[in-house]
């Protein structure tokens, strides 16, 4: 007659209870039942005979011959079945919005992926997870300290070695409860030449003030000073730098200014931490190399509101710009 015996195959068959296996509502298949499957369908047995002989619903019989793009096999569609179970779980809560914001908010706008987290609502740790799984247009470039902490490298600016040391600077300082004591510092753009930048934090609102300076020597420094005490009318109560050159006339920025300069020591740039910190952040906007002369002042100044308008985590998450505003109308 042409037909196949049954009994010729089915031989070799496990055997199998009528009792069908679910997890949580969903019907569960084993290796073993793939393999029945793969050979009875091979054998051209009807859905409805497979169903009835490993006591499933048709359904999943039909369901199961269509997990593949290819011929069914019963080790291929095993292969695919635990992959697929290894990505079960919750949905991924990033949308397209969301991936929009994360990225232009840590690419452009240079902020921490914990910075961004706090803002949307979300564990920090998803951010590391997405960029991780290529979810994010983001590479390990993009974030601060492009995700490692660096030695820093020693000194290689001009120094000199007088002024007043920060020991002998006002304990209350250092508490940073009290406004307008400032750390301030220089970020270059290049070893020998190029514009550089003054940079200016205030320790209890961690604000950063970034100054385009006219020259690398103490006289451009002392402008950017004055005119910084200046805006300030008067809140500028002390001044914590390091031994480089551009402070070396700190003694015609204390008569011109009326405010105490406190040099930190030698290799002790833990000493003038915010400035360190925010020096770090500056420099994802404005890289070693990149020629300062490069940015427009209104590039600069979107730089100094990036930097002033993210929320803190040492400030309770407020921004620093608000802090500052805040004191300042004090």
């Amino acid at each position: 007659s042409g037909q196949k015996n049954p009994s010729r195959s089915l031989m070799v068959l496990p055997q199998h209870s009528i009792k069908r296996r679910t997890f949580m509502g969903t019907t569960i298949l084993s290796f073993s039942d793939r393999v029945v499957i793969e050979t009875l369908h091979n054998e051209k047995r009807s859905l409805q005979y497979i169903a009835n002989y490993l006591g499933f619903s048709k359904t999943t019989i039909f369901n199961e011959l269509h997990r593949l793009d290819v011929a069914y096999q019963a080790r291929l569609a095993q292969a695919d079945f635990e992959k697929k179970v290894t990505q079960r779980g919750r949905k991924s809560s990033l949308t397209t919005n969301l991936k929009q914001l994360i990225e232009e908010k840590i690419k452009v706008q240079k902020w921490s992926a914990e910075q961004v987290a706090h803002v949307v609502g979300i564990a920090y740790k998803s951010i590391y997870n997405w960029i991780d799984q290529g979810l994010l247009d983001l590479q390990l470039k993009d974030l601060p300290d492009h995700g490692i902490r660096r030695h820093r490298a020693k000194e290689k600016r001009g120094t000199f070695s007088h002024g007043r040391s920060i020991e002998e600077r006002p304990a209350s300082v250092d508490t940073r409860q009290e406004f307008g004591h400032f750390e301030a510092d220089t970020v270059l753009s290049g070893k020998r030449k190029g514009q550089a930048v003054a940079t200016f934090v205030e320790r209890k609102s961690r604000l950063t003030i970034v100054k385009r300076l006219n020259g690398r020597d103490s006289q451009s420094m002392k402008q950017a000073i004055v005119e910084l005490a200046h805006q300030l009318n008067g809140k500028l109560k002390t001044l914590t730098v390091d031994h480089g050159k551009e402070f070396a006339d700190f003694h015609t920025i204390e008569e011109l200014t009326g405010t105490p300069v406190y040099f930190a020591h030698a290799y002790s740039p833990h000493e003038r931490g915010s400035n360190e910190n925010r020096n770090r952040v500056l420099r994802r906007f404005i890289p070693k190399g990149k020629p300062i002369e490069e940015l427009s002042n209104s590039e600069l100044t979107q730089i100094n509101w990036y930097l002033n308008s993210r929320p803190l985590k040492c400030l309770n998450w407020h921004s620093p710009i608000e802090i500052f505003l805040l004191n300042l109308r004090q």
